[in-house]
């Protein structure tokens, strides 16, 4: 048996040169400013002319090694030092975005180039994306009418795609927040953005990046509330905006209660207590009662492990749910929150098919316990109910809803007599 290693094939032959046309010329960064400077100031003002030069430049010169640079000259006009400013002894040219026209028709035409040049260079997309980072950071260093352009260049290039809404985590930064820079700089961003799509869009693109719960993170920690952020985007035009993170604040403020209802259930607290805590957060976070009673009957409803034999689950949710009337009777104070717990409960035996035909026992249940009364029953009955499962239900009710006609028309009549 052979025990020497086999020597393993080389490559021999001829060793062929480069084109000169596929060559990159290699150049400090100064030197690289120097030649896309001298290109611009040849194209001058003239966008077009501009984003043909950059298309044509990049085969010849290296934009992977020197792309900060490159979006430096685009944004500002040249190589920028930490901070932001532009070095005095370096070549500056005035075709870029801070000493354009502070517009929105202007930053839209300036999109283009960018676009064109990340679209021609593919591999140009993270540097890009990490140079507009920097300048958020940077934001002190720049003048309010350059934050302003930078403002509307990045709503508009989140708005096509451009830019990933990632690099918004820049204006998290504790100074730029602490002196009110990063909620400047958001009104003019957002207003831009939703001019080119709407708060639908901005909504989607935030909550592909979880920053859809972080915005009321723009101001210091004594400011973070919804009022202090309603305030403030809706007195400089963004309404929407505001409404928006209302909404967002409300529905993490009704997840949070769901989660500490079924804990304080599982737990077996007092419904005092239970009770207590709800009207407190109710309060706190402006919940309808409407909202509430669903949500407590979300959570009554999974806190057991229901019997799969339709015989069985009729009397093992009465018996449940009886426990727990005083708890559903103390957020049905209005006609309006029975009637949006009549309808959960009709949705509810819908979707657990073991459940259709327990709705007519749990109602009445409900009606005994004064959970619910006789005018959202009728009303429910009558025109209010949903259309799942509505014939059988329908069918269910018919004689307790009858029962319940005799037996208001026999007040209203022992009322007269006694009148």
């Amino acid at each position: 048996m052979n025990n020497q290693k086999q020597q393993k094939p080389t490559l021999s032959g001829q060793r062929f040169k480069t084109r000169k046309r596929d060559e990159k010329e290699r150049f400090e960064p100064t030197q690289f400013q120097d030649c896309i400077i001298q290109g611009l100031s040849e194209t001058g003002t003239d966008l077009e002319a501009v984003a043909k030069f950059l298309d044509a430049s990049g085969a010849k010169l290296d934009y992977r090694r020197y792309a900060e640079t490159l979006f430096d000259i685009l944004v500002a006009g040249g190589m920028l030092a930490p901070g932001g400013t532009l070095a005095d002894d370096m070549m500056r040219t005035d075709v870029c975005v801070f000493a354009a026209q502070e517009d929105l028709e202007t930053m839209q035409a300036f999109a283009q180039v960018f676009n064109k040049l990340i679209r021609r260079y593919k591999y140009l997309e993270k540097g890009f994306e990490d140079e507009v980072k920097k300048l958020l950071l940077f934001l002190k260093g720049f003048s309010e009418s350059e934050r302003n352009k930078l403002a509307m260049l990045t709503g508009i290039l989140l708005a096509n795609g451009t830019l990933n809404a990632s690099v918004l985590n820049s204006l998290y930064n504790e100074n730029l927040v602490k002196e009110g820079v990063s909620a400047a700089f958001a009104v003019k961003l957002f207003k831009s953005w939703i001019n080119e799509k709407d708060i639908n869009a901005v909504a989607v693109s935030l909550r592909k990046v979880n920053m859809d719960n972080r915005l009321m993170e723009l101001f210091p920690a004594n400011k973070q509330s919804v009022e202090h952020f309603s305030k403030y985007f809706t007195e400089a035009g963004l309404k929407e905006l505001s409404e928006y993170v209302r909404n967002q604040q409300s529905i993490g403020a009704r997840k949070e209660l769901q989660k500490e209802l079924q804990e304080q259930m599982s737990r077996g607290d007092p419904f005092k207590d239970i009770i207590l805590y709800v009207k407190e957060e109710m309060k706190k976070n402006n919940i309808s009662e409407q909202t509430v009673i669903a949500i407590i009957w979300s959570s009554v409803m999974s806190t057991v492990e229901w019997n799969k034999k339709e015989e069985l689950v009729a009397e093992q949710a009465i018996k449940h749910l009886k426990q727990y009337s005083p708890l559903l009777a103390a957020f049905t104070t209005q006609g309006q929150s029975e009637l949006t717990l009549l309808l959960k409960i009709q949705e509810y035996c819908y979707d657990n098919i073991h459940f259709m035909k327990a709705f007519q026992k749990i109602v009445v249940l409900f009606y005994k316990a004064e959970v619910l009364s006789e005018e959202p029953i009728l009303k429910w009955y009558k025109d209010a109910h949903l259309a799942k499962g509505k014939s059988v239900f329908l069918e269910q009710m018919k004689k307790f809803v009858e029962w319940l006609k005799n037996a208001e028309e026999e007040s209203e009549s022992d009322a007269e007599e006694g009148d």
